[in-house]
């Protein structure tokens, strides 16, 4: 386990710098800032009344910068930039699919937020778009890959789930307890959101902002609340910082006791995961001390916070002795050491690739917290990152762990600072258009919330006009899919175009047949970078999997099965 230096690197407003370029010049204004080091941390898209604007907002340790393109209406598309990077072309998937803005030369040029079924040239979040057309029987869904060959099982979980979670459906292939392959589809919901953030007033956007995600209400509403104070200019005053910062931390130790118990539990160790949720149980009533909501709703505001009270330090001690109890109990079980070594591993070369953050990034070994990269406030000498250099569930169980014993003392510290404050409660009405950009670190979301919002102008003061938010939602699927294989045999797959109507097929060695070979070289120049580097994270409809004929799998003989892998 690695730390790493608490020094929060700014926590000043930053500067950020507005590029106007054109679609021509857009490649190499984003290769450039991505070369000098920053990140692409969200593309958005904004319809003004004559054209589309697209905005490329890019994040640096000191300063930010944002791409601004201008689109016309009747030539509505983009250049796509997913030839170098991955994070870039999912966002300009989900605005084809939500503006009808197409990625022009895009290597998957497929649906991504909108299934199949979802009527075509009816883009949601358009104007025009209030008016729901009759939708359509599935065309354009992509098709799984079937793995066929001696053993081979297909497992399907999802879409709707036994607990209250949101759909998302898993396809496993698996031979005896090997996973062989593992496909997701997401996306089964769309509720619109951000179009019912139109119109609204800012403090009207904070409740909305909560109910993006159960579990990080904090975390979405202070990105929403931060990103209108950058728009609007507003000051928030250091006792009101703390406030949100003790608020984002105690998110942070709900949402990791539950995870894990959760991970206890998949590998069979029950009893564990029943004695953490018993301790979530106890912090979720604290959060009602505190904010008067067990999900700590109800505290922010534009330009403030205030609480009910602060949480008791004795009480986050005594649960925190208890969560390393049983961490410890966990890692010292053989069985779940065994089913958490080595599983589902995420190399930080392919984290950094595919744009991985949160805790998932630091088990990879990645050195990213926004909390330190992008602080609003200091959260001092107690915080610290924590990163695993493996890159597995047991890396990633470690980080989880750490971090909430870190939290609590990070909280302790916070309660100490702030004395007898609660926040000052100030709440400030925007009166002036702008734009803004936050980023928080959030405690649930496994990875960064980014929160764009424009303030329109309007008499009775400024209101919300479409703000965008990201969690990243686009990353840790792949992440997943890209871990998921839990075989040790050395199992290489390659890629070849076929008709999207043709079925996705790959055998193992005894089948009949197989796909024939090919590979990435027949592909156009800009795409080989960006299908060499994650052909094996996202293949759709144009795409099929052929596994080598001279490697056989350990199927043969049951025992050279490795043992069973949790996902």
């Amino acid at each position: 386990m690695n730390t790493h230096s608490t020094e929060p690197r700014n926590t000043k407003p930053r500067n950020t710098e507005l590029r106007t370029v054109t679609r021509d010049d857009v490649a190499h204004a984003a290769s450039a800032l991505l070369d000098s080091g920053m990140r692409l941390v969200l593309i958005a898209c904004h319809e003004d009344d004559e054209s589309f604007r697209i905005v490329y907002s890019f994040a640096g340790a000191q300063n930010r910068v944002e791409l601004s393109v201008s689109v016309p209406r009747e030539d509505a598309w983009i250049p796509s930039l997913a030839s170098f990077s991955f994070p870039a072309g999912n966002f300009e998937r989900e605005i084809r699919d939500l503006y009808g803005v197409q990625p022009r030369n895009h290597p998957q040029p497929h649906r991504l937020v909108r299934h199949g079924h979802w009527p075509r040239g009816w883009y949601p979040m358009l104007r025009s778009a209030a008016e729901i057309p009759e939708f359509e029987p599935d065309v354009e869904s992509f098709p799984f890959v079937e793995v066929e060959g001696p053993g081979v099982y297909e497992i399907a979980v999802g879409p709707i789930h036994a607990g209250i979670i949101e759909p998302g459906h898993f396809r496993f292939s698996v031979v005896g307890e090997t996973i062989v392959r593992m496909e997701a589809r997401q996306w089964y919901l769309h509720r619109g959101v951000e179009k019912l953030f139109e119109g609204l007033s800012a403090a009207e956007g904070i409740a909305l902002a909560e109910q993006v995600t159960g579990d990080t209400g904090v975390g979405h509403s202070l990105a929403f609340v931060m990103a209108v104070e950058d728009a609007a200019g507003i000051e928030v005053s250091e006792p009101d910082r703390l406030v949100r910062a003790l608020l984002l931390e105690m998110e942070r130790l709900y949402n990791h006791v539950t995870d894990l118990g959760s991970l206890a539990n998949d590998v069979g160790f029950g009893i564990v995961d029943a004695h953490a949720q018993s301790l979530r149980e106890q912090l979720l009533r604290i959060n009602k001390t505190v904010t008067g909501h067990r999900f700590l709703r109800g505290a922010l505001l534009v330009g403030g916070a205030q609480v009910l009270r602060l949480p008791d330090p004795v009480d986050l001690r005594r649960i925190q002795a208890a969560v390393e109890e049983l961490v410890a109990v966990s890692l010292s079980h053989a069985i779940v050491r065994s089913r958490f070594a080595g599983t589902a591993v995420l190399p930080a070369p392919q984290a950094g690739t595919i744009g991985t953050l949160g805790y998932v990034a630091r088990a990879s070994g990645l050195d990213v917290d926004a909390r330190r990269d992008h602080p609003f406030v200091n959260l001092g000498e107690s915080f610290h990152v924590v990163t695993e250099e493996r890159g597995d569930v047991l890396a990633r169980y470690r980080v989880r762990a750490r971090e909430f014993s870190i939290s609590v003392a990070v909280i302790v510290d916070l309660v100490a600072r702030l004395g007898p404050s609660t926040g000052t409660g100030t709440a400030v009405v925007p009166t002036q258009p702008g734009a803004g950009l936050s980023l928080v670190e959030a405690g649930a979301a496994r990875l960064r919330i980014v929160s764009s919002s424009t303030l329109a102008d309007c008499s009775a003061g400024s209101r919300s006009s479409t703000p965008r938010s990201s969690t990243g939602r686009h990353f840790p699927w792949p992440c997943r899919r890209r871990s998921s294989p839990t075989s040790r045999s050395p199992i290489r797959a390659s890629t070849s175009p076929t008709p999207a109507t043709t079925s996705r097929r790959a055998r193992l060695p005894g089948a009949r047949s197989l796909i024939p070979h090919a590979s990435t070289s027949g592909q156009p120049a800009c795409q080989r970078p960006y299908l060499e580097s994650c052909s094996m994270v996202r293949k759709r409809a144009c795409e099929s999997v052929r596994l080598d004929s001279s490697i056989r799998l350990a199927a043969a003989s049951s025992s050279t099965v490795p043992s069973s892998r949790s996902v």
